[in-house]
């Protein structure tokens, strides 16, 4: 396949969430965002149009497009995050749609773990609160890519560009302090429809994307060849039927990287080493696949391999180790503490750890570190130490997301406790 091909193939669709304090207008924006891109349903429309007039509103008020979802979420104690889905000819989208309260920065962690680009709305009114610091921290945390900058209510603020300005310099530089690569900062009104999906006609000093144009056209996937190929195993698939007596495979989805046909490998934790035989994708042969597709892949050697081993080539193999470091996002009501016994799932593989040590407790406004917090509770985010039983073919999660990420699990109830980015 082309390179051009598979970058269009790969770039096809993005994983965004987006954050703002309560009153900020998100779901205003992503109502607007579905809207303006035609991808409300006729149906959909005209309920949010009769619950407008209902209230007395003269247009359909788009919040309610996202709000019931909202509703649901905010009563409850789970960490749901809504998710849309919307199209436009260009890119598919997968919308991460998160709470503001500061209560719910576990929310954000779980859209955002996955994501792309995060889109932190501030009121232009308001300026840059210290919720807008608290998600940009979470963003840097958790090494998205991509964040854009969105100055909603610029209509309540007479479209002035020195308000813009002002909010979107501030911003920009804590962000930089944070390590956040890149910030588009785009002055829209949610309400109005200013540069969310169409240029505003009321903010001819701006002359960048509206959000839409941005999401559409930035760049999200690397080369694949980047990365050094990482393939955990979720399935062994050995028919012994009488047209396939010796066929074993190893099925899963690439995290990372390329595979190509006689590539040389490892299977981690054994650390045995084969040649990539085969390369099966939707049962048809192929000479190599790339993240994230879902592949079975044929070894030249009988090897013992089974759920939760880790593929990965010989040059660039992951190192195992039992003692891990990481930064965690403790999710749970009950409170992570050391000497825990718990559960580590990474990949497809799930051994038994102890919580060693918790170190320190970040405070998310400044990133300062408080030392032996002694524990961690819901929405802490914080250093943890922990030995397992087993090793682990473990990156950093600055190098591999996919790969540096696990959960502790509860091993009483399966209760998921808190999620891990690994140093």
């Amino acid at each position: 396949m082309p390179t051009a091909d598979l970058e269009t193939s790969a770039t096809s669709l993005l994983r965004f969430a987006t954050a703002g304090s309560v009153d900020d207008g998100k779901s205003t924006l992503v109502g607007r965002l579905l809207h303006d891109s035609k991808s409300v349903l006729t149906d959909q429309l005209e309920a949010v149009e009769r619950a407008s007039l209902g209230r007395g509103q003269d247009a359909p008020d788009l919040a309610l497009l996202t709000d019931g979802l909202r509703a649901e979420r905010e009563q409850g104690i789970t960490i749901d995050v809504a998710y849309r889905y919307f199209a436009t000819p260009r890119r598919r989208f997968i919308l991460a749609d998160t709470p503001g309260h500061v209560q719910y920065t576990r929310n954000m962690v779980t859209g955002a773990s996955t994501a792309e680009l995060a889109v932190v709305l501030v009121d232009a009114r308001n300026g840059v609160v210290e919720q807008t610091r608290r998600h940009a921290a979470v963003a840097a945390l958790l090494r998205v890519p991509h964040v854009v900058l969105a100055v909603n209510k610029m209509d309540l603020v007479d479209y002035a560009e020195p308000v813009f300005a002002a909010i979107a310099e501030e911003f920009t530089a804590y962000a930089a302090s944070l390590g956040v690569p890149e910030v588009t900062a785009i002055p829209i009104s949610a309400l109005a429809g200013d540069n969310v999906v169409t240029p505003s006609a009321t903010m001819d000093w701006y002359a960048g994307p509206t959000v839409l144009e941005h999401l559409e056209t930035v760049p999200v996937v690397a080369a694949p060849t980047d990365a050094p190929a990482r393939f955990p195993v979720q399935y062994v698939i050995r028919p012994q039927t009488p047209e396939h007596p010796d066929y074993r495979g190893y099925a899963g989805r690439l995290t990372a990287g390329m595979l190509r046909v006689s590539d040389e490998v490892t299977v981690l934790p054994s650390g045995r080493t084969s040649v990539i035989a085969a390369i099966d994708i939707l049962g048809e042969p192929a000479e190599s696949a790339w993240a994230p597709q879902s592949v079975t892949v044929r070894l030249a050697d009988d090897l013992d391999v089974s759920r939760g081993d880790l593929i990965a080539p010989v040059a660039a193999a992951p190192t195992l180790t039992q003692d891990i470091e990481a930064t965690v996002c403790h999710l749970h009501d009950r409170p992570l503490r050391p000497g825990d016994r718990v559960l580590l799932k990474h990949t497809t593989r799930t051994v038994k750890a102890i919580v060693k040590d918790i170190p320190s407790r970040l405070a998310l406004d400044d990133l300062a570190r408080h030392p032996a917090p002694g524990e961690l509770v819901a929405n802490d985010i914080g250093t943890v130490r922990v030995r397992t039983a087993e090793p682990l073919a473990l990156d950093s999660y600055a190098r591999s997301r996919p790969t540096g990420a696990f959960l502790l699990i509860a091993p009483a109830d399966g209760a998921t406790l808190s999620a891990g980015m690994a140093h």
